[in-house]
């Protein structure tokens, strides 16, 4: 059983992303919702992070090149990246590789939450291998974080170009050291991670066999139609409305009755008395970032659900807005909790740091609230992005770099002319699946979705208590890898005859 300390540190730890987004670099931005794979299951069961890791796990470090995309001599420059590898189910040679590309986190949590690897290995003989993203955790350029994220002149390395260059020399490396040039390789990833799958199949296809890229918004960029319209901020309101319209209703009122009070004498100190913040407010925009987290956390995560918030606001005894608003805050915490709003904690900054960067350089998603959702609206503005970041970094986001390079427009035409063996997974849920691929684009370029699923629902560590749909979704995957493998398989066999 977890704790309620247990659970109201991690509830902290995420909740910080709310005071980060108002007191850090990103504040000169308007907050955007959090990609990240494993959020949600640390929410659930906190006692993962302290877990001992699997002594299979064995950890390797590799003399990444610098800058693999120019010939100056400064390009040579090395660093240690930091991958593990799991040899316990392994056939050997010509046996699969399942290869996890890390995320925007150091792959500390991954090696714990993520399961599909794990889970499948056996079934498939594979080697297991996980790899971590170029500035964060231990894969850190120029000797430290703090030399690394200085200037912009050391951190302009840091993006997902790169990132997925370095997974292909390390995987290329791992199999001429362990002589398995013609093991077949499944590239998985979640969330951000899950994009950098789908990518690294489309740009390296002599390496990858195929991916699955799970809860990857990898249209969720200026000029793509987003399904529902409204993308994000829609699922979320939908998700809410769907299991209460009283809710819903009520939520969306809150934000003016927020502003009324807030703009009274001594407004915002009753504003923190009201919602028993942690210190006192000093704006507004802190409550309503770290309400619109909750709400955002619940549809995204499922932790806690939608019902349990709704469960709160609708069950509270008093009928005045607030009240209902802060009730539902109450259910959404552990019981007995001190204080819910800024929560001052120590944390690790990196994730949020180097996030706010690749937001500021290539990850420029577009997030808007339009009239017709439970939150006030907000267009999206990119000159104030831009203004922000120049602020910040000296340099101006390229926000139509990624649907450059990986393509994204016109994604039904384009991809199934040229791309293959990507499995789009997706819970409909998730308000991330806006930015998904929700159809079958070809044979080969499949999505599985859920009707009742998360975010990176599939590949998290799986548990007796999963329902049905999720079983039956992982399951369905899993077959799609045997066909594509068994298919490798037969035109080596072909080749080696010829």
């Amino acid at each position: 059983m977890k704790s309620p300390l247990l659970l109201l540190q991690c509830l902290q730890i995420f909740s910080i992303a709310i005071l980060l987004a108002v007191s850090s670099v990103a504040a000169i931005r308007r907050r955007t919702p959090r990609l990240s794979t494993i959020r949600g299951v640390i929410l659930k069961h906190p006692e993962i992070l302290s877990a001992p890791l699997s002594e299979d796990m064995q950890t390797f470090y590799y003399k990444q090149t610098l800058d693999h995309f120019n010939y100056k001599p400064a390009s040579y420059v090395k660093f240690k990246q930091r991958y593990v590898m799991n040899f316990k189910y392994w056939g050997g040679p010509n046996a699969p590789i399942l290869a996890y590309l890390g995320e925007e986190d150091s792959i500390d949590g991954d090696l714990r939450a993520i399961g599909f690897l794990n889970d499948n290995a056996p079934g498939f003989k594979a080697l297991q291998i996980y790899i971590e993203h170029r500035y964060y955790g231990q894969s850190i350029p120029f000797g430290s974080r703090e030399e690394a994220m200085r200037k912009a002149n050391t951190f302009g390395y840091f993006n997902s170009v790169q990132a997925i260059a370095d997974y292909a020399e390390i995987l290329l490396h791992i199999k001429k050291k362990l002589h398995a040039q013609h093991s077949p390789v499944i590239v998985i990833g979640g969330s951000y991670g899950g994009m950098l799958a789908a990518w690294f199949r489309l740009k390296y296809p002599h390496i990858a066999v195929g991916a699955l890229a799970s809860s990857a918004p990898i249209l969720y960029f200026l000029n793509i139609k987003l399904t529902p319209p409204g993308g994000y901020y829609s699922v979320v309101s939908n998700d809410f409305k769907e299991v209460s319209e009283t809710c819903y209703h009520t939520i969306r009122k809150s934000w003016s009755v927020i502003d009324s009070v807030a703009s009274m004498p001594n407004g915002l100190a009753l504003l923190s008395q009201k919602f028993n913040s942690c210190q006192p407010l000093s704006d507004a925009s802190e409550l309503v970032s770290f309400l619109e987290d909750v709400y955002e956390r619940a549809a995204q995560y499922d932790w806690p659900s939608v019902n349990v918030v709704c469960g709160g606001i609708d069950g509270a005894s008093s009928n005045d807005t607030l009240s209902k608003i802060f009730a539902g805050v109450v259910a959404s915490f552990p019981p007995n909790s001190p204080c819910y709003v800024n929560q001052r904690i120590a944390v690790e900054l990196e994730t949020y740091d180097g996030w706010s960067w690749q937001t500021c350089s290539e990850m420029v998603m577009p997030f808007e609230i339009r009239n017709d959702t439970m939150f006030p609206s907000k267009p999206f503005d990119l000159k104030s992005i831009e203004d922000g970041c120049m602020s910040t970094y000296g340099v101006c986001p390229r926000p139509h770099w990624v649907t450059s390079y990986y393509g994204g427009n016109d994604i039904k035409l384009v991809l199934r002319r040229f791309g293959s063996n990507i499995i789009f997974s997706n819970g409909l849920k998730d308000p991330f699946s806006s930015g998904g691929v929700l159809e079958n684009l070809s044979e080969s370029l499949l999505t599985v979705s859920t009707k009742n699923g998360f975010h990176c629902l599939d590949i998290i560590i799986s548990s007796e208590s999963d329902p049905k749909w999720l079983v039956e979704q992982r399951s369905m995957e899993v077959k799609i890898i045997k066909r594509w493998l068994a298919k490798y398989y037969r035109d080596l066999k072909a080749l080696v005859k010829l």
